[in-house]
């Protein structure tokens, strides 16, 4: 899973990168500071992963990981080549969601691009260039499909699909709050548009804010509230706070958090609200050799789940020994779990569940 992390200049979101990274991107109060994209891999937190690990003793422990990626902060005209634009939006295309991070916090000391804090005005300029950008591709795809509307009919309903989902965008909306029935929501997904990506508005907001009680703060109910028109997530969270338990031991880093009133790090929110947004679910596979934990969509059958380990496993698929995370655990040991008859054997149309620990059979 690949997130890209977007916003207005200097709105926190390489002290965001910084803090959930680790990996040290320059962070500065001027515009422009990110030129070229900072990338950092983070295991995604697993406490199902380290109960295996007593449980096995394995040599290696892989959790599954995110791909986050600092990309440059955008500008008013960034569709037509402003600032860093035509990069800003190419290195947007290559991610799989968008983590918008947006200001919700005064501070003086720290310069606005646009003069003054305004979440919903700041979110409206990003989306406006990601829209004007999408315009260009859809009137593209439109000109190639009336060419192929001449040799076959059935193209008709594609390009009416089409025109719908370009008055959507004349009309300042994402794409993705078009509603689609099942072939046009294929049809959607075939054209590379920045605004049909799924995105999280991250809400950057101090810690006064927290201790307050994040509802208090009219930026992030304004942020909440545009988030809900366009069927977008929404997280609020403090770059600065992030940037201090970062480095922090784990005990201290609990007694910071509870102080805000708050129980996890905003990285392992942000993670499970990405998981969420993007409709991923774990499974694991556990061995003395190695326990490891693997990302699927909601939905995919055993044997495809068996190809993200090998392309073997799917292709001489025979069955899935399927045991759920927490009867093993209960009972303490694969063993002790097949004797209780809790240890099931699946075909090719299981449909994988999260937290599933499994051993593939197959035969090439």
């Amino acid at each position: 899973m690949k997130l890209g992390i977007v916003g207005l200049p200097n709105v926190g979101k390489s002290t965001l990168f910084n803090a959930i990274t680790n990996a040290g991107a320059q962070a500065a109060n001027y515009p422009f500071c990110t030129i070229e994209p900072n990338v950092g891999v983070v295991a995604v937190p697993d406490k199902r992963l380290d109960k295996l690990a007593e449980l096995y003793h394995p040599k290696k422990y892989t959790p599954a990981t995110i791909e986050f990626v600092d990309i440059a902060g955008l500008v008013r005209g960034a569709s037509k080549g402003e600032g860093l634009g035509n990069k800003f939006l190419a290195n947007i295309r290559e991610c799989d969601a968008i983590v918008h991070v947006v200001r919700c916090f005064e501070d003086d000391d720290i310069v606005h691009v646009e003069g003054g804090i305004d979440p919903k005005r700041d979110i409206e300029t990003v989306n406006l260039e990601l829209i004007l950008s999408d315009l260009e591709v859809l009137d593209r795809r439109i000109e190639k499909t009336q060419k192929m509307l001449k040799a076959d009919r059935k193209y008709q309903a594609e390009i009416d699909f089409f025109r719908r989902v370009k008055e959507t965008l004349n009309a300042g909306k994402a794409a993705r709050t078009v509603a689609c029935d099942e072939d046009e929501a294929a049809w959607l997904s075939s054209v590379s548009l920045l605004s049909n990506k799924p995105v999280i508005y991250a809400a950057n907001m101090s810690e006064d804010d927290f201790r307050a009680g994040v509802e208090n703060n009219p930026y992030f109910r304004a942020v909440k509230a545009h988030a809900e028109s366009e069927r977008a997530g929404v997280l609020p969270i403090c770059a600065e706070t992030e940037a201090q338990i970062s480095g922090m031991e784990p005990d201290e880093k609990a007694l910071f958090l509870s102080d805000l009133g708050l129980s996890e790090s905003g990285l392992d929110r942000l993670i499970r609200a990405c998981y969420s947004l993007l409709g991923l679910i774990s499974f694991l596979t556990a061995g003395e050799p190695e326990v490891r934990a693997w990302t699927i969509r909601k939905g995919t059958k055993a044997p495809q789940a068996a190809g993200k380990i090998h392309t073997d496993f799917e292709r001489g698929f025979i069955r899935a020994e399927v045991v759920p995370f927490g009867d093993l655990i209960a009972c303490g040991s694969l063993a002790a779990a097949r004797e209780k008859g809790l240890v099931r054997s699946e075909g090719k149309d299981y449909v994988m569940q999260d937290g599933d620990v499994v051993l593939f059979r197959f035969n090439v």
